[in-house]
């Protein structure tokens, strides 16, 4: 056989051997493999169905989940592939108004189509079940498993944890490419908002046949292309769940708005942040109560509104220390000076008073913390300037945002020369307006978050530490722990300054203004202050910290319209630090109260549990009364304490 003849004789049985091979092929799928190919055939469509991921639990500091999930039963459509004729009917099933639900599809299918909208959220197991049988009816109509919070019964929260809500229709776009969806619900205040990325997760994604008609016809690629969601990051929060719970109650039992912030002096970690009146957080879980949404929007009490970080008052007497600070380290007195407090400090022709003009007799620098001489401090401010007046407080950080781990915080006012001249016009303000100054008063503004930050820095002899709620968070995709690292700075002041100031402030627990806050067998140091309040009853302040030799708490409190720190302000610190101190724990069983460990973490909390201490207020003022306007006043002519 010549060479031509073999080549062909090469390319023949090639040829034959691939047409074999597809007709095999062909025999396979036409006869062999009929069944499946035919059902498949009847599938017009592949459906993607996003997967929300559970969003990251809060643990406190003894290893108890207080913000947890547990499943949400939802009903989506795809208003691409849903019949409108059918509105009706899926509104009956899912006990849902009907122009509601017309309403939420057209605007799912202005916004895509072909994706799917939540319809109803939070259904129960009747209306699943009796919904589940009618499915084949409604083309496009799915029911999904998402997640919803789930919180103690202990305590609220409502302004440390924070709530989810829907995407607002102005913001989709913009976070679109992000990865939200008109259907996805992000966190809108408190930690919830402000540590969204870490909590939110990763969408997975599971892909389905559907018929022409919209039925589910099973899982595409047996499911190997569906993709797992990925929980969120567990954040590690400082608070005490059992302090937090105390705090709620105590500020609740006022019948008053106010607010309580207590730090870890030696981290700046927060032990407990709560503003009153809060509300249920549950109100906005899964589907919006609108009633319940509505009552918090129309109360005159503003309980929306975080007292803890946008409520600025002027602290009032309890600032006074901040004055002491700066006349020792500019050594503009003797502090064994003593001055005469006969009640009335004159300055022109104004009269300013102290002690409801009684006086306080002959006072050094101790003994004027101790009893808050007015007298002592109006003369005090003229000696150490007004420039170094400004220099001490902003050392402390008043004027400033504290920098703390929540959304919306305020800054305060911290006056100078350049606001006035700013204010007033350079040379149209006279040195009067130190008058008020000098005793915490005038334009002056702080917020709990600043007093308490403020407190800690006394206590722990000058760090001031950068407040914060969350001490780290768990990365789920590695299992590790992650610490964040938060600002501090030691403040150039000596312990020989630091030494006088806490025994001014221990006497004003043993004798003097803040008898009400002594908790015995333990060392307590507190201020009281009154902000003047134009529209009602003074605003009553306390801030504390104990034992003084170690400190371990230190906090601010404050009760609108209550009058005189030292009778309602400081019982509430009292209190907390008697159960902090004195072994409080977790005061109530975990497992009852929507709390349980965190075992994941690796924690373990304190087994030990123990009961709320009787609660005393001593001349707690009862009845609620609206809040009144949180502005600063310029109040120049009135003095207090």
């Amino acid at each position: 056989m010549d060479k031509p003849q073999r080549s062909s004789t090469l390319v023949t049985l090639v040829v034959i051997a691939v047409f074999t091979l597809l007709f095999a092929r062909l025999f396979y799928l036409q006869i062999l493999n009929f069944q499946q190919l035919g059902s498949i055939s009847t599938t017009n469509s592949i459906r993607r169905v996003w997967v929300q991921p559970p969003r990251g639990r809060m643990i406190d500091r003894k290893g108890v989940v207080i913000v947890d999930n547990q499943p949400l039963y939802t009903v989506k459509i795809i208003p691409s592939e849903f019949r409108i004729t059918k509105t009706g009917y899926l509104a009956w099933l899912i006990q849902k108004p009907q122009d509601e639900l017309v309403e939420t599809i057209k605007k799912g299918y202005v916004f895509n189509r072909f994706s799917a909208v939540t319809v109803s959220r939070n259904l129960n197991a009747i209306a699943i079940a009796r919904l589940s049988e009618n499915l084949w009816q409604l083309p496009g109509v799915l029911i999904d498993t998402d997640n919803k919070r789930m919180y103690p019964d202990s305590l609220h929260g409502a302004h440390l944890f924070g709530y989810l809500r829907s995407i607002p229709k102005e913001k989709l776009e913009e976070l679109a490419d992000q990865g939200y969806a008109q259907d996805d619900k992000i966190g809108f205040s408190g930690l919830e908002k402000y540590y969204e990325e870490r909590l939110r997760g990763q969408k997975g994604a599971r892909f389905e046949m559907v018929t022409p008609r919209g039925k589910y016809a099973g899982k595409f690629d047996k499911g190997q292309s569906d993709v797992s969601s990925i929980k969120g990051d567990d954040l590690y929060l400082s608070i005490d769940g059992g302090l937090q719970q105390l705090a709620e109650q105590l500020l609740k039992k006022t019948g008053k708005s106010g607010a309580v912030v207590a730090l870890d002096p030696s981290t700046g970690g927060v032990l407990a942040l709560a503003s009153a009146p809060d509300y249920d957080l549950d109100i906005f879980n899964g589907s919006t109560d609108r009633k319940g949404w509505n009552d918090i929007l129309t109360s005159p009490q503003k309980p929306l509104f975080n007292r803890t970080i946008q409520a600025v008052y002027p602290p009032g007497s309890v600032y006074k220390m901040i004055l002491a600070m700066a006349a020792l380290e500019e050594k503009s007195i003797d502090p064994a000076k003593k001055i005469l407090d006969n009640g009335v400090f004159m300055y022109g022709h104004r009269r300013f008073l102290s002690n409801e003009g009684k006086g306080h007799g002959w006072v050094d620098m101790r003994n004027a913390i101790t009893v808050s001489s007015n007298v002592y401090f109006y003369n005090l401010i003229f000696n150490v300037g007004f420039e170094n007046w400004t220099k001490y407080g902003a050392m402390f950080g008043f004027g400033e945002k504290t920098g703390i781990d929540l959304p919306g915080e305020r800054a305060g006012l911290l006056p100078s020369s350049d606001y006035y001249d700013e204010r007033y016009g350079e040379n149209r303000w006279t040195k009067g307006y130190l008058v008020s100054l000098a005793i915490g008063q005038g334009e002056l503004g702080t917020t709990p978050v600043q007093l308490a930050v403020y407190a800690a820095a006394l206590a722990n002899n000058g760090i001031l530490f950068q407040p914060h709620i969350v001490n780290g968070y768990r990365d789920t995709g590695t299992g590790k722990y992650i610490p964040f690292n938060y600002a501090k700075q030691q403040l150039p002041i000596s312990q020989t300054t630091f030494n006088l100031i806490h025994d001014g402030m221990r006497g004003v627990v043993l004798q003097g203004t803040g008898t009400l806050a002594n908790v015995p067998g333990v060392t307590v140091a507190g201020k009281t202050g009154t902000a003047q309040n134009p529209h009602g009853k003074d605003h009553a302040w306390f801030i504390a910290f104990a034992p003084v030799e170690n400190p371990k708490i230190a906090l601010a409190v404050l009760v609108e319209n209550a009058g005189f720190g030292g009778a309602i302000s400081a019982p509430i610190a009292r209190e907390l630090i008697k159960y902090y101190i004195k072994g409080g724990t977790i005061p109530v069983s975990a497992a009852s109260q929507g709390m349980r460990p965190a075992e994941a973490a690796g924690e373990q909390p304190d087994s030990t549990e123990s009961t709320l201490p009787d609660i005393q207020l001593e001349k707690a003022v009862k009845g609620a009364e609206p809040a009144a306007e949180t502005t600063i006043e310029n109040n120049t002519g009135k003095a207090v304490e």
